[in-house]
Parts: structure tokens; C-alpha cells; sequence
């Protein structure tokens, strides 16, 4: 599949299918897209697997509900509409509060200092 004609909310569509079972283990944690081109490259999920009260570990065993990722997935590509850059990386951070999910986005934009200064060049020959 060249991905390049793939929309980019298609893209992340398929990302949230991909880390499914993965947030459906997680209450809370960030997932990444990093976004060349307005292609999607690498992706994942940063997160704690196991919470402390006090002096006791506990591994979490039941995180997001279907419902749950999907209401994550719909606010993933809403976001979208948000972003004015081809590269960067998008941060998704979620957190299960009272059975609720909470959400927050940070875009990050990147630049090439070199493509910049190429870019420069081939416009003065012009």
C-alpha cells in the first residue's frame, strides 16, 4: 500500500486498530504518531503498566472498553482538522478518571534546517 494516498485520518483509523488490544490493557498513557510528509511512520503507545499505593504494586489487567477506544479513535482524527504542518509528531494522552475517559492532544511541529537552506537555493537559481 503506498501511503502516500492514503488520507491521514485513514491512517490513524488504522493505527487505532493496530494498538487495540494494547489500550485495552491501559488506563492511562500517550500515543504517539510521528508524521513525515503527512505520512504516518512510526507509532506506539507510551505508557506505566503498573500503578503503587504505598508499598503495594498493582499490574493493570482491564484498561479502555471498546466503546472506549472508539470514542478515543473519533477524537484522534477530529483532531486532524487542528494540524497545519507535514512533520511532527502528535501526542495523545488519555486517562481513565471515574469511568471516564479524559483525552488531551499536543501537536509538534519539525523543520529541516537543510531542506530550509535547499529549498533557498533552488529559488534563487530560479
Amino acid at each position: 500500500m503506498i501511503l502516500e494516498n492514503v488520507p491521514l485520518a485513514r491512517q490513524l483509523d488504522f493505527v487505532f486498530r493496530e494498538i487495540r488490544e494494547e489500550l485495552a490493557h491501559l488506563t492511562s498513557g500517550t500515543v504517539f504518531v510521528q508524521i513525515r510528509n503527512n505520512v504516518i511512520g512510526k507509532f506506539g503507545v507510551r505508557a506505566f503498566p503498573v500503578e503503587s499505593k504505598g508499598n503495594h504494586l498493582e499490574v493493570m489487567d482491564s484498561g479502555l472498553s471498546e466503546v472506549h477506544v472508539q470514542s478515543f479513535r473519533q477524537t484522534a482524527v477530529e483532531c486532524l482538522k487542528l494540524k497545519r504542518w507535514t512533520h511532527g509528531e502528535i501526542l495523545f494522552e488519555f486517562a481513565m478518571k471515574k469511568n471516564t475517559l479524559c483525552t488531551s492532544v499536543a501537536f509538534e511541529s519539525n523543520y529541516n534546517m537543510a531542506s530550509i537552506f535547499a529549498d533557498a537555493d533552488k529559488k534563487r537559481k530560479i
